[in-house]
């Protein structure tokens, strides 16, 4: 078989997989033999350049980062809808219809809460994806969409010319597992999926955005050559044909029946994979539908019902404490068992010891709770008049119910956290941060070979790294012999560091880079800060009381004195030598703003530092240079106001090399 021949059946064979898999959940061929296709595909097009195409399989995760998405007109609006709030507006609704255009179907479909777009074919292929944008101009984000795996980028039998819109989503599933990930990296969490899709869907580089695995429902033909339709469900079925994940709907004869078809998906909404936020009520005829027309905002031949927030009481039974990945108590209240929102609620946060305080709420109280964002059960407020009598504030613990360490109040701040050195709901991210390039600097030993680590109980906190040996890392899956010799060489070239990193790695609370080189400096040896005493400590140069008596806490704690006695053992440096190094940066204060996705905050934080600057948590007329990541806020507002330069991460990049 000719090259040629090969790839068009390697094409074909992997759109059919990828339609059952993606579309239809109902995969026919194992994940290594799609890997195997797939690899066979690349090869063939890698031997034959002038044989790819854009629409082939290989191109998903493909196309280079943009400096900004270009405008797109939209060839017919991407108009928004009119919200309705109960079935009297609905009425009112069907009402204008009939004495417009006669008595005529409607069409019910849920509304998902996502990114609206439009994507356009010619002659079956996919050649451009837009955003909403203001329904008449959009962005250009067609190498994001290409990376979408449920989005067909070549059609079979198609018209000559084809414009679909659909709603770009993150599925629960996808998000929860986002925001765990998020929340290891002490990267901000997304506030709900929607929010996720549309920052995912907004990411300059199409390779962060194949990374946050996004899916598309498709609900409408915006235009289209050589066919005709009489109704919407006709459209429907047409671009479920032509293999598009379409929009589950139902027709009905009225809106009084369109109405139990509202009120199901509204207590249905949990068995979603996508989150909605309303039900969509459309007239199902396109010939009335041009009848009807559109006022300036919106088409008078839909409209959007909007579920109301659904709120009931229930009891909180207890009150109990959950140790996040940083270290942050969070409390969580146990309720009562209560349906809400299409899901059976037993648990609610509570943030933090501000909200219990300021809703003085207790176990065995009656609150009144509902489901922030649809998704997140929250604790509205308190029935006092059904307080039990002899119930007690609640006590915020001392100790960290995970380990018994100290707990510790953010200054400045709401949160309270463990200082256990080896708090077990820690130990990834005290590892993780002990060996990154803030801390010790230990090649190859990231987040995924970190709980590698710890999954197969050969480390237990930071100390044990330093016992590891090459053949027990070798013996684990993905590994091998020469990964396992590089990181052990790693390992034993980091014990050389000194005790400035070695102080910056150890993740003692306020204590970062700068402050860990400033304590080295003063203090020479390990040995001599152990025995510093709180006054001494504060008369050290940017150690403030609070500082002090943080450093003090933690180096009295059991766990510290233990691993600190691992670490010696080992036969880490723990002495200051003086180098007077690069100090590029000297007299230059930095703030970071945004999410950064090259860095972690610490990282980039410590390169700063490390090179003779300083960074600040807020903008003022000091602040030399602001470094803006993604979804930068108020700072970048109000540096650019205050005329001080902005820099992106390569322009940071090329700073420091």
């Amino acid at each position: 078989m000719e090259a040629k021949d090969r790839i068009e059946e390697l094409r074909r064979l992997l759109d059919e997989a990828g339609y059952k898999y993606y579309v239809l959940d109902a995969p026919d061929i194992s994940d290594h033999d799609y890997d195997m296709m797939l690899r066979e595909l690349e090869t063939l097009e890698a031997r034959h350049p002038e044989l790819v195409t854009p629409e082939s399989p290989t191109q998903r995760v493909g196309g280079r980062a943009v400096e900004a998405f270009a405008e797109v007109v939209h060839e017919a609006p991407l108009e928004s809808l009119q919200d309705v709030f109960s079935f009297d507006e609905l009425e009112a609704f069907e009402q204008r219809v009939t004495e417009a255009v006669g008595k005529t179907e409607f069409d019910v479909e849920p509304k998902i809460d996502g990114l609206s777009v439009a994507l356009r074919y010619e002659n079956g292929v996919f050649v451009q994806g837009a955003t909403r944008g203001n329904g008449t101009v959009g962005e250009d984000v067609t190498e994001n969409l290409r990376t979408v795996r449920s989005l067909p980028l070549r059609l079979e039998g198609a018209p000559e010319h084809l414009v679909v819109r659909g709603e770009v989503y993150m599925s629960k599933k996808v998000f929860r597992a986002l925001n765990a990930e998020r929340e290891r990296d002490e990267k901000p969490l997304f506030a709900n999926p929607r929010n996720a899709a549309a920052g995912s869907l907004r990411q300059l580089d199409p390779k962060i955005a194949a990374e946050r695995r996004l899916d598309i429902i498709c609900f409408n033909i915006q235009a289209v050559t050589g066919r005709s339709f009489d109704k919407h469900s006709e459209t429907l079925e047409y671009l479920r044909s032509l293999r598009f994940p379409t929009v589950p709907h139902r027709e009905f004869g009225s809106v009084r029946e369109c109405w139990e078809r509202i009120r199901e998906i509204g207590n249905d909404r949990d068995q979603f994979d996508f989150d909605i936020d309303g039900a969509v009520i459309k007239v199902n005829s396109l010939a009335r539908r041009a009848q009807l027309g559109s006022t300036a905002k919106a088409p008078r031949w839909a409209v959007a019902f909007k579920y109301p927030p659904e709120k009931k009481e229930t009891r909180v039974t207890d009150i109990v404490i959950q140790v996040g990945r940083t270290g942050v108590l969070t409390p969580k209240a146990i309720l009562e068992p209560v349906r809400l929102a299409g899901t059976t609620v037993t648990n609610a946060t509570l943030h933090n010891q501000d909200f219990i305080a300021e809703r003085d709420i207790r176990v065995g109280d009656t609150v009144l709770v509902q489901k922030a964002g649809e998704i997140i059960p929250e604790v509205l407020s308190v029935n006092l008049a059904k307080r039990p009598a002899g119930s007690a504030p609640y006590e915020f613990p001392k100790v960290c119910p995970e380990c018994g360490a100290p707990v510790v109040r953010d200054e400045g701040g709401a949160a309270i956290r463990c200082q256990g050195a080896e708090c077990p709901a820690q130990r990834l991210r005290h590892i993780v941060h002990f060996a990154s390039r803030a801390g010790m600097d230990i090649e190859g030993l990231g987040t995924a070979v970190a709980q590698l680590l710890i999954d197969n109980g050969l480390i237990k906190s930071a100390g044990d790294i330093y016992f590891l040996s090459a053949g027990n890392i070798a013996a684990l899956p993905g590994m091998g012999r020469k990964s396992a010799d590089n990181l052990i060489a790693a390992i034993e070239a980091s014990k050389s560091g000194g005790l400035a990193k070695l102080l910056g790695a150890l993740g003692i609370p306020q204590v970062g880079q700068a402050a860990a080189k400033v304590l080295a400096r003063r203090f020479g040896t390990m040995e001599a800060l152990e025995n510093a005493t709180v006054e001494e400590l504060t008369e050290t140069e940017d150690v403030g009381p609070v500082t002090a008596r943080n450093i003090r806490s933690w180096l009295d704690s059991g766990q510290a004195l233990h691993l600190l006695g691992l670490l010696k053992k080992a036969g880490v440096d723990m002495t200051f030598t003086d180098e007077a190094g690069d100090r590029r940066f000297a007299g230059k204060v930095f703030v970071l703003t945004g999410t950064l996705s090259k860095y972690t905050r610490d990282e980039a934080s410590g390169i700063i530092e490390r090179l003779g600057g300083k960074t600040s948590s807020s903008v003022s007329k000091k602040t030399s240079c602001v470094l803006a990541g993604e979804n930068a806020g108020s700072k970048l507002t109000k540096a650019q106001s205050l005329g001080i330069t902005v820099i992106s991460e390569d322009e940071f990049e090329e700073m420091i090399k």
